[in-house]
């Protein structure tokens, strides 16, 4: 978080210098207050680029085996621009390599999912499920005991991308 502080004081700097550099360039005839507006809209551009990039940067990040299968865009009213183009502040990982399909009469797939967050800072939190690719009940595993948390018991819809990304086709 420190170096994202540092990294938008010098996009300030640097924008109130490309201000300086015009007021400089027309004679003067700019007006002094250009220069501030400059570093304010440097700061501010480098901190909404930053907002937006987050997702597409977490995602270059996962492995490739990481399918990520659903997301949550929002908004809020100190950043008014979210209104009209909502930012990615959620999103939901499976590893496809944790995932184990059991074969028998009913299919039933272990797995891991990961939540990631980005608030002030991110947080990412991983949950073991089972998930029954017959009735599509997904249940979580407790971490300290391992036993299914069955009053946590919730049906996915058919097209959730939790379902199409762990359950084999054609169940």
């Amino acid at each position: 978080m420190i170096w994202h502080l540092i990294a938008a004081i010098f996009a300030g700097l640097a924008a109130a210098g490309i201000g300086l550099f015009l007021r400089t360039l027309s004679g003067k005839r700019l007006p002094k207050w250009i220069i501030p507006v400059f570093g304010g809209l440097g700061m501010l551009g480098y901190q909404i680029s930053t907002e937006y990039g987050w997702f597409e940067l977490k995602q270059q990040q996962l492995p490739p085996s990481a399918e990520v299968v659903s997301s949550q865009a929002s908004s809020a009213v100190w950043r008014p621009w979210t209104f009209a183009f909502p930012m990615v502040t959620e999103f939901t990982v499976v590893d496809r390599e944790s995932v184990r399909v059991s074969d028998g009469a009913t299919p039933v797939a272990d797995f891991m999912l990961y939540h990631f967050e980005r608030h002030y800072t991110e947080t990412v939190i991983p949950q073991r499920y089972v998930l029954n690719c017959d009735s599509r009940e997904l249940v979580p595993i407790e971490d300290d005991s391992g036993e299914p948390d069955t009053q946590a018991t919730r049906t996915l819809r058919q097209d959730s991308g939790i379902y199409s990304a762990v359950c084999p086709a054609g169940t």
